[in-house]
């Protein structure tokens, strides 16, 4: 196993490798009301993204696509069997809501059909909002309004001007379940394996949004490590109460290797950028060469 890495294990690329991994880590969830309710959102998040759910256009943000919903699908489910192999116990429908979360926190940057004008990236600043409210109507008659009042807590837990300790979640359990899935966001996001070249897509993104503080894809790239040093692993460490400790109890259960896959992903990531912008300094051309790596298959079959 010194030789794994992250994407080894699950390709969140692929949506039924995911679904299967969810299946296989935590059959329990399936054998009950509980099950169907994710499989039926599951199906139904995949096809609003691929612009097969009526009223809505298929997903046009490049960075935040069905893949990254994957990706923190994947993350949160890890992060909850790894608390549960420490001996934190939830219940089916807290680890339902939990996944249903990290499956609807970014859908409000999905265009309605009548919706012509830029892309979803101009949603960026309120699409938590957007999310929730597809989320309620999408799960009206399934969930009780208590249950999806929750989700919508946990949703809340991804906006990074939010602090988790602001949220009135209902019980304590949620409140982790909101911690798992503003944790999953982040890790899933830097940890990604073609994260490096996915940040000139979410300049695009944020171009479109009007976000100060990047005039220019550089910018962005060299903000990027102070970005997770100083917002992200802060608000990991402190608000989102250093849940990400989970990752290491989750692969010793599940795949009998005592490793943080997502810490070392993300401290490869950022190395590999210090080293890029180091030789290239502003010049595009020379680190979109240097982007150009090498695109391995993972080893698992998914």
């Amino acid at each position: 196993m010194n030789h794994e890495k992250l994407y080894d294990f699950v390709n969140p690329a692929d949506s039924s490798c995911v679904l299967g991994e969810v299946k296989t880590t935590l059959p329990e969830l399936f054998t009950s009301h509980h099950g169907h309710v994710f499989k039926q959102a599951f199906h139904d998040v995949k096809q609003l993204f691929s612009g097969h759910y009526p009223g809505y256009k298929a997903s046009n943000t490049l960075y935040h696509d069905f893949e990254h919903t994957c990706s923190v699908t994947l993350a949160t489910m890890r992060l909850i069997y790894g608390a549960i192999s420490e001996g934190h116990t939830y219940s089916t429908s807290e680890i339902t809501k939990g996944l249903l979360a990290a499956l609807f926190h970014d859908v409000g940057l999905i265009q309605a059909l009548d919706d012509d004008n830029g892309t979803g990236a101009k949603y960026t600043v309120g699409h938590e909002e957007r999310s929730i409210q597809f989320m309620q109507a999408n799960l009206e008659g399934c969930l009780s309004i208590e249950d999806i009042a929750d989700i919508a807590d946990c949703i809340t837990c991804t906006i990074l001007s939010q602090s988790p300790a602001d949220i009135p979640f209902r019980t304590e359990n949620m409140r982790m379940m909101g911690n798992f899935i503003g944790s999953a966001d982040l890790l899933a996001q830097i940890a990604d394996r073609h994260y490096i070249e996915k940040l000139l897509l979410l300049f695009e993104e944020f171009k479109e949004a009007k976000l100060p503080g990047y005039e220019t894809p550089f910018e962005l790239l060299h903000k990027t490590r102070n970005f997770y040093q100083d917002v992200a692993r802060k608000r990991l460490d402190q608000e989102l109460g250093n849940v990400d400790r989970f990752m290491t109890p989750y692969f010793v259960k599940r795949w009998d290797v005592e490793r943080d896959f997502y810490a070392e992903a993300i401290h490869n990531n950022l190395d590999y950028l210090d080293r890029i912008l180091k030789q290239c300094h502003d010049d595009l051309d020379c680190f979109m060469k240097r982007l150009r790596r090498r695109k391995s298959k993972p080893k698992s079959q998914c």
